[in-house]
This record gives C-alpha cells, sequence and structure tokens, in this order.
C-alpha cells in the first residue's frame, strides 16, 4: 500500500466537515444524500430529525414524516451499536447485511449481554435466532408491536418447542428487567440480529411506542439480497469517508463490534487504502487524499443534537479539548453540541413549555458576537422543528 505523509488536524477537521455536509448545508432535496452517508442515529427519539436540519437547508418535520411513512425512502431500524438509525432505503444492504458479523463469536460480541443467558440454555445465538424469526411472521404480520409486546408473544411461542429443563430455563427471571423471563430477554437480543438480516424495521413512533413491523409488509417489497461481503465493505468505505483517517479499533468502536472482529469488514478494503500519520498510524481510501488535502478551512456554526454522526468520531480530541469530554460525552442525559468552525465549543439543553421552547448554551470559553448572532438563528430554527412558536436563548460559560 502506498504510504502517505503526516496529515494535520486542520485538514481531518475540514475533511471529516465536508463529508457530513457540515461545512454547508445540501440544498432542498438532500434529505437522502444526508442520511446515506453514515446514518443518522435516532437516540434519544426525535434526535436525527434534528441531524438532519443541521445537514439540509430549509428542512420540515413533514418532509421527514413523508420520507419514513409514505414515500417509505427513509428506513429506521436497530444498526450500529445496537441503537436505532435512520438510511435511505435504497442503502438498507449496507446498514443491515453490512452491520451483521459473519460468525456466531461476532455476532454474540455485537449484541452485549447475551451471552451467559445461553450459556445457561445451552443455546447458541444462531439456533435462538432462527427459532424467533420462525415465529415472528405469524406475530407480526399484520400489526405493529413494540419490543415489550414483541418479545412477550414470541418467547411464548418458543417455550412450546423447548424440552422441558430448557423450557424451565427460558421461563424463570432473568437478569435483563425485573420479572422479565429470561427468554423474553434473549428475544430482545434477537430481534435486534433480526433487524440486521432484514426481518423487521421501525415503523413511525407513536408516543412513547417505537413499533417494529415486518420490512417486506412495511415497504411492500423485501430488502434485496447482497453478497455480505460487498455490503460489509461498502459500510467501511462510508464509515472511512466520514471517519477518516482512522483505525481498525475506531471503527469497530463506531460499529459496536469487539476489536478483534474488525478484520471481516477491513480486510475486503485493504488495497484501497493507504496509510497516513495522524495521532499514529491511521489509514484513509486513496480516493480520498486529494480531498483530505484541499478542503476549505470550515467555518459556520450548528446546533448538533444528542448522538449526532459527526460527534461519533472515536479520536475524540480531534474536535474537544480532553478536559471536556465529560460534559459532552455523558453516560445520562447527554447533551446537544455547539459545532463552530468544526470544533465543539459548548453543549446545549432545551425545555418546552407548551409553544416556548427554552434553550441554553453553555461553551467552553469566549464567544465571538458573529457565532452568537449566528447560534441565536439556529435555535430559532431547532424551535420550529420541535413545535414551538417562540424560543428563549440563554447564554453562559462552563
Amino acid at each position: 500500500m502506498p504510504v502517505a505523509d503526516r496529515v494535520s488536524k486542520g485538514d481531518v477537521i475540514a475533511f471529516r466537515l465536508a463529508a457530513h455536509h457540515l461545512d454547508e448545508r445540501l440544498g432542498e432535496g438532500g434529505l437522502l444524500d444526508a442520511a446515506g452517508k453514515c446514518g443518522i442515529q435516532n437516540s434519544p427519539p426525535g434526535s436525527a430529525l434534528l441531524a438532519l436540519h443541521a445537514r439540509v437547508r430549509n428542512l420540515t418535520q413533514e418532509q421527514v414524516a413523508d420520507a419514513v411513512a409514505k414515500e417509505k425512502s427513509l428506513l429506521q431500524t436497530w444498526c450500529m451499536r445496537g441503537s436505532p438509525f435512520y438510511f435511505p432505503a435504497t442503502d438498507a444492504p449496507v446498514f443491515t447485511t453490512g452491520v451483521l458479523p459473519p460468525t456466531e463469536e461476532a455476532m454474540r460480541h455485537l449484541v452485549v449481554g447475551v451471552e451467559p443467558a445461553l450459556d445457561k440454555l445451552g443455546m447458541g445465538l444462531r439456533e435462538t435466532v432462527g427459532l424467533a424469526g420462525a415465529e415472528i411472521h405469524d406475530v407480526l404480520s399484520g400489526r405493529r408491536l413494540a419490543i415489550n409486546e414483541l418479545g412477550v408473544e414470541i418467547a411464548t411461542r418458543i417455550a412450546r418447542r423447548l424440552p422441558k429443563r430448557q423450557r424451565d430455563v427460558w421461563e424463570e427471571d432473568g437478569p435483563y428487567a425485573p420479572g422479565q423471563p429470561l427468554g423474553e430477554g434473549v428475544v430482545h437480543f434477537c430481534v435486534r440480529i433480526l433487524a440486521l438480516q432484514r426481518v423487521v424495521c421501525f415503523a413511525p413512533r407513536v408516543g412513547n411506542k417505537a413499533p417494529f413491523v415486518l420490512v417486506d409488509e412495511w415497504l411492500g417489497h423485501p430488502i434485496p439480497d447482497i453478497d455480505p461481503e460487498l455490503a460489509r465493505a461498502e459500510l467501511l468505505r462510508r464509515y472511512l469517508r466520514c471517519y477518516g483517517p482512522s483505525t481498525r479499533g475506531d471503527f469497530a468502536s463506531w460499529a459496536g463490534m469487539h476489536p478483534g472482529d474488525a478484520g471481516s469488514w477491513w480486510n475486503l478494503v485493504g488495497d484501497e487504502l493507504t496509510q497516513v500519520e495522524y495521532g499514529g498510524t491511521s489509514w484513509i481510501l486513496t480516493e480520498d487524499l486529494d480531498a483530505l488535502r484541499s478542503a476549505p478551512a470550515p467555518k459556520g456554526v450548528r446546533l448538533l443534537p444528542p448522538g449526532d454522526p459527526y460527534a461519533q468520531m472515536r479520536d475524540r480530541e480531534t474536535i474537544v479539548d480532553r478536559k471536556y469530554h465529560r460534559e459532552v460525552w455523558r453516560m445520562v442525559g447527554q447533551p446537544g453540541t455547539v459545532l463552530a468552525d468544526g470544533k465543539i465549543t459548548g453543549t446545549w439543553r432545551s425545555r418546552k413549555s407548551g409553544r416556548k421552547l427554552a434553550l441554553t448554551i453553555t461553551t467552553f470559553g469566549s464567544l465571538p458576537e458573529r457565532d452568537r448572532v449566528s447560534l441565536q438563528g439556529e435555535a430559532e430554527q431547532v424551535a420550529t422543528l420541535r413545535g414551538a412558536s417562540s424560543v428563549d436563548v440563554a447564554f453562559g460559560t462552563h
């Protein structure tokens, strides 16, 4: 493989910001392009709308809702890191088959927490997913069920198929939730794999429920089959276009897999990569070297939601000083982030009361007046997307 020279932090920030369409918003009609770059996480619920808005001009809640529910051009399902993601329906093989590990061991690593239960049952993950898959069409056909409802019905059906010893373990209290049988918890893990096997996806949220539906019923056709190696290779290319230069370990962390399993993706595109020096040895798609060297210096501000794709880079020091990491990436109650010229320079939170939105921006240092004015405009757009008629913006510093 060809070896390139050291690249600067400025080069990397400019390259990634352009790849995420955060240097300049896409024009109207850019919704699917923005969603297809590396998927858009929708956790917490509603964050995907704000992430898409940060990338597409004049985006409305109605446009996204229509793309999901009417046009069916935007699909939502469990994806990287076991989180719900939006992506174009035409790219579904990349974000389903492309995420699914090829081995039993790697699949267990992807759905962390299932192994003790499977060991107690004396069952394999593929076996258990097969049992759930055999029941899910009868259970879900013509219906929309949230994970708890779906888990109860499938677990009850599987229990009837098991020999007594396994059935007794299947029906005993499990470790995953109070009062939840072990088998029902295992089914929840199986549904994650069934999502990657293109069996189920999410229908639009209703209140606090995120209901599952059968993919072929929802779209009117199944997601096409694709060679798994082609899908995995394309997923890695999309990752590198948004987060390169990068490493196997960082890719594994982004995808939610064990670092030792990343070779099933990385080895497929080895001849397409160039080594560069950025915080150690990293890799980038050779075809992106010119873009890495020539991306314009980033300018402008955005209010990014919790879980925004740009903040999912694993080399966090690139965009945030280490001393602020705990403020940005909280285990619980993660805030939105303030993006200024490619770097995260603060956090934000909002509270809606009736038709009014109170939005608090807390920066890591002094804020230029031009950025304060721009953030006020961004806050007004966020308020509109949240269904508020006015917004009160308060500024502070950490």
